[in-house]
């Protein structure tokens, strides 16, 4: 929906809190608090998964730097795809008590509602309506409220889109730990009429390889074949999980037990490729020259690195130094 908009304003800051806010308008007392009651529901599993992802970070960046526990030589291919396939049950569970929901409060939708609703277009958030905050925050904790404007923006990106808009992704959001979109969202914190550049990863990707050697660039651009093959496997996943759920929009029900088997080999596959990047990235960053190391810096152009661990750009109790070694061979 934000890549499509033909207003141009997908990426600003304010363009899920306008279809929030229309769409807060048009639901009713009951219909609101199956949304936060989901959110509440699902508030500490989304905790438990940025809890398990802290462990790959910290893993991927102790490869990359050299400081590997010790008694263990490398990373496991093995291990990091079974580790990242658990966060995907976990995703499993999630989506699709989601879709559930979702469902119920479709199937109460009055006439009305739904006139109102089809007045939003899906692609053109100019129609979208300029509201005041309809939130009430006082009633839930900030992670909840980040919940809540989720899924209810979501809900009309779902029940006004199709199937091809579920199934649509980018491959960018796939092995999501290595600081990318920190880069790419950190500048916007804050600042509610901010776009962020809809070109900076391209551009910045092709810079970066200019600053390589002709044997570093081989080790980035052969990453393209065997993820292509995994980019291929993880779209038919995706295509049948979002079929199963838009049964839900349809009235009936999902197949809830291929649709966790899905997610696992989502996970699975998730965790090959995030092996893949972070096995090529440490190889091409062990020959960086001095030179290379400062000018990536200077191409990164960001230098502010936040103290502790955050979610949903608040600070939050740092926990527990994790145990890395599990995704390590001997």
């Amino acid at each position: 929906m934000r890549d499509i908009d033909t207003s141009e304003a997908g990426h600003n800051m304010m363009f899920l809190t306008n279809i929030l806010n229309n769409m807060l308008s048009i639901f009713n007392a009951d219909q609101k608090a199956m949304f936060l009651a989901l959110a509440r529901e699902q508030e500490g599993i989304y905790r438990q998964i940025a809890e398990k992802r802290l462990v790959l970070i910290k893993a991927f960046r102790a490869n990359i730097e050299g400081t590997i526990p010790a008694g263990y030589k490398a990373l496991s291919e093995t291990a990091v795809k079974n580790y990242v396939a658990g966060i995907f049950d976990l995703d499993g569970t999630l989506s699709y008590r989601r879709a559930e929901v979702y469902g119920a409060i479709a199937k109460s939708l009055t006439a009305t509602q739904i006139a109102a609703i089809k007045k939003l277009a899906f692609n053109d958030s100019s129609t979208w309506k300029e509201m005041p905050d309809q939130t009430d925050k006082k009633s839930m904790t900030h992670e909840q409220d980040v919940l809540y404007s989720t899924y209810v923006s979501e809900f009309f990106s779902w029940y006004a889109g199709s199937i091809e808009a579920d199934v649509y992704f980018c491959p960018e959001r796939h092995g999501t730990y290595f600081g990318g979109f920190y880069m790419k969202d950190y500048p916007a914190i804050g600042h509610s009429d901010y776009f962020i550049p809809i070109d900076l990863t391209s551009d910045a990707g092709v810079n970066m390889l200019a600053l390589l050697t002709d044997s570093q660039r081989a080790q980035i651009t052969g990453i393209k074949e065997p993820l292509q093959v995994m980019l291929t496997e993880i779209l038919a996943i995706r295509r049948t999980i979002a079929t199963e759920f838009r049964k839900f929009l349809a009235g009936t029900t999902a197949n809830k037990a291929l649709v966790m088997q899905l997610s696992h080999r989502y996970g699975e596959l998730d965790g090959a490729l995030s092996y893949l990047y972070a096995t090529r990235f440490a190889a091409v960053y062990k020959t960086l020259t001095q030179t290379q190391k400062d000018a990536l810096v200077k191409l990164r152009n960001q230098n502010v690195f936040p103290e502790g661990v955050y979610l949903y750009a608040d600070p939050v109790k740092t926990p527990a130094e994790p145990d890395t070694s599990i995704l390590f061979s001997k």
